[in-house]
């Protein structure tokens, strides 16, 4: 790691409080007003929460991806929608420009990322493509020094309140795979771009998401990230990271879950005596505890390996899917265990029961870490 275990803690143990002291006593304001309160943003901005990953020369902390995850798994105990409008900032909407980004562009927009000045989103799913670089429509033509966007994206998060998108579009129409798609960064204020409703979710209200529209949208030349047809070979490494972040939140609410479903279980009396003490309620308890604890294994394992220069593109997908999968049943044992009182609103059980569907869809769904890992391991036996 490229910090003492000492100081690690310290960040830990902050961070830790803060989501203990302010963030889980206003998560029924954040989903009620579906908007993050400005005093909270403040403080997530003083305590360095938008720069976590990014590089320290450019005002970040520049955690490894070992120390991200154990940030993560903090963040996770509070809803998901916290960490949502600072997720961009750390991950997808950042880590090309730290992979592949000119020194220029770093200069000009990781500092103000760090910062919280300015928030980032990534702009890849669109209406008839999601996870398959064939499909990808918006397209982008240059026109001397520009290029010219045009195209729809889909369910974007932080689009609505973002000051700049990282844009996939096809510069090549000849190439029809990931070769012929390119990174773009699209500042707010440019020319032809329009933000569709916000959408209404199922949950995790309070993260922002919805369409954006380009048409005949006139970008820099030098706001290129990396070559052409170098898009999507970045978002793919940008993604092998986020998919392991998602991991660790993954880990992270289901702890919340499990000590709210303990609690509960220890408070309640049925037939005389606690719930805890029925057997059954035990073994609902023991399956989450052990789930949880292979999620957190296997993530830091993976973390560990990325830090250490490995390709961990199997390793991250097979995370994503086991504690995606993971915390959506420990989830659904939280609310059995709470009886009728799960199903009630006045119950956080309810609302994360609800936030963590979300998980098993974006970043890649379950099914698209299917197909990788199998991929990987068909093309590495060959």
């Amino acid at each position: 790691m490229i910090r003492d275990p000492e100081t690690l803690k310290q960040l830990v143990d902050l961070i830790e409080r803060f989501v203990g002291e302010r963030l889980i006593p206003a998560e029924n304001q954040l989903a009620e007003e579906a908007k993050l309160p400005d005093a909270i943003l403040e403080e997530m901005k003083n305590l360095g929460l938008f720069g976590l990953t990014i590089p320290e020369e450019y005002g970040g902390l520049g955690l490894t991806m070992e120390e991200e995850i154990q940030v993560a798994i903090a963040l996770g105990h509070t809803s998901p929608a916290f960490r949502s409008i600072m997720g961009t900032n750390n991950g997808i909407g950042s880590a090309a420009i730290v992979f592949s980004g000119s020194e220029e562009q770093k200069q000009k927009y990781l500092p103000k990322y760090a910062s919280g000045e300015w928030i980032s989103c990534f702009c890849l799913t669109e209406p008839e493509a999601g996870s398959d670089a064939a499909s990808l429509r918006t397209t982008a033509r240059r026109e001397g020094d520009h290029y010219i966007l045009n195209g729809t994206k889909r369910y974007i998060t932080n689009a609505a309140v973002a000051d700049t998108f990282n844009v996939m579009a096809r510069t090549n129409p000849d190439i029809k795979g990931a070769r012929g798609i390119s990174s773009f960064i699209v500042e707010k204020d440019s020319p032809g771009i329009t933000l569709g409703a916000i959408d209404k979710k199922m949950g995790q209200s309070g993260s922002l998401t919805c369409d954006v529209i380009f048409e005949d949208c006139s970008v820099p030349a030098a706001n290129i990230i990396g070559e052409e047809g170098e898009g999507f070979i970045t978002a793919m490494k940008v993604l092998d990271r986020g998919r392991l972040h998602i991991s660790g939140v993954s880990v992270g609410v289901a702890k919340r879950l499990i000590k709210d479903a303990l609690d509960y279980a220890m408070q309640r009396k049925q037939f005389g005596k606690p719930l805890a003490e029925q057997q059954l309620i035990q073994a609902m308890l023991a399956d989450s505890q052990t789930d949880t604890y292979a999620a957190e294994c296997m993530t830091m394992e993976t973390a560990r390996k990325r830090d250490d220069g490995e390709n961990v593109s199997t390793e991250s997908s097979a995370c994503k899917l086991f504690a995606t999968e993971m915390v959506g049943r420990v989830a659904d044992r939280a609310v059995q265990i709470h009886g009728g009182a799960g199903y009630m609103s006045e119950y956080a059980v309810e609302r994360f029961y609800r936030d963590v569907r979300l998980f098993r869809l974006y970043e890649g769904t379950s099914q698209i870490q299917q197909l990788i890992i199998a991929r990987n391991m068909i093309k590495d036996a060959q």
